[in-house]
């Protein structure tokens, strides 16, 4: 059982000071051991991601739909990995369980906006495949520059449309259960579940949810299926696996992304008796692994990307322009 210095008392108030946290169950005694594995994890998604965002960035051949969308996913991948790091390191290095309730909802909003920001990309990139492969002769002029940058602005009002009202909503919320969160870090259902009976937040969460992690997978899905049609109708079985190729590292990332997060929603739907340190493990499972593991997926899966990082590894290239 977790004890914390100073917990808090159920009441009523319109705002806690401050949310509780808990960390990795077992390790509290020895918090200095986990930062290892976090600072690593962290400064190799970082530098991944920003290795993947200066290649696009700076090759004129790579400003094309599917390396912009490629762009989008790794700058999503270091805002999430990056608005996890302050409540993980103050753990890990410190034990400090206190957040006050201003940085609590920060962090909130910022890891609810890069997540739903990197299922929307993630929904983008599958649409790119899925015209690419059902429609190759109409794709340059179904995806044209005007098009993407259409599509860009739409995920970016959609992060900040949908959580924009979230903090506002929670800050003026009554609690009234004992501020103690289930993660080392603050999400919204994990806010929420410590209001007042009677409150509608829960609804807009659903909503969120819904509109966001919901519907993303099966439309990403329903376009593999599309996928799957037409590589079956190909006669060529090189043909086949060429197309199939330019998939592998989407779908992927798509289970990496989803795959946890789809677990953790049915054990606490269906109430599965799941040990709280592997529930814990899963959910840094679904934040941590995707910015870690993007970056190799896509530099080994895509030619275009591996090859323009080898270019720029080679010594005899430093300080050449090409």
């Amino acid at each position: 059982m977790s004890t914390f210095p100073n917990q808090a008392a159920p009441s009523n108030t319109s705002m806690a000071p401050t949310f509780l946290l808990v960390g990795m169950p077992g390790l509290s005694a020895v918090p200095s051991w986990w930062t290892i594995p976090l600072i690593t994890i962290y400064l190799l998604s970082a530098l991944g991601n920003g290795t993947i965002l200066c290649v696009i960035a700076l090759d004129p051949t790579l400003h094309r739909p599917m390396y912009f969308f490629l762009f989008l996913l790794s700058v999503s991948d270091v805002g999430l990995a990056t608005a996890l790091m302050p409540t993980l390191l103050g753990l890990a290095f410190a034990g400090v369980h206190a957040v006050p309730a201003s940085a609590c909802l920060l962090q909130m909003f910022f890891v609810h906006v890069f997540s739903v920001m990197e299922s929307s990309v993630l929904l983008a990139m599958a649409l790119d495949r899925a015209l690419a492969i059902c429609r190759p002769l109409h794709y340059p002029t179904l995806l044209t520059n005007v098009v993407i940058s259409k599509i860009g602005l739409s995920i970016a009002f959609r992060c900040l449309g949908l959580h924009l009202p979230l903090p506002f909503l929670l800050a003026h919320m009554s609690y009234c259960h004992p501020q103690v969160l289930t993660h080392s870090y603050c999400l919204h259902p994990d806010i929420a579940h410590l209001a007042c009976p009677g409150s509608w937040s829960a609804v807009y969460s659903l909503f969120v949810v819904l509109s966001a992690m919901g519907l993303d997978p099966l439309l990403i899905f329903f376009s593999y299926g599309l996928i799957g049609r037409v590589l079956q109708g190909l006669g060529s079985s090189e043909e086949c696996w060429k197309a199939g190729q330019t998939c592998a590292a989407h779908l992927s990332a798509v289970l990496l992304f989803y795959m946890p997060m789809i677990l953790l929603a049915l054990t606490d739907r269906l109430r599965v008796p799941v040990p709280q340190p592997a529930h814990t493990l899963l959910s840094y499972v679904h934040f941590l692994l995707p910015p870690l593991i993007n970056p190799i997926l896509y530099s080994v899966k895509m030619k275009e990307i591996r090859e323009r990082i080898l270019k720029r590894l080679q010594p005899k290239k430093v300080g050449c322009a090409q």
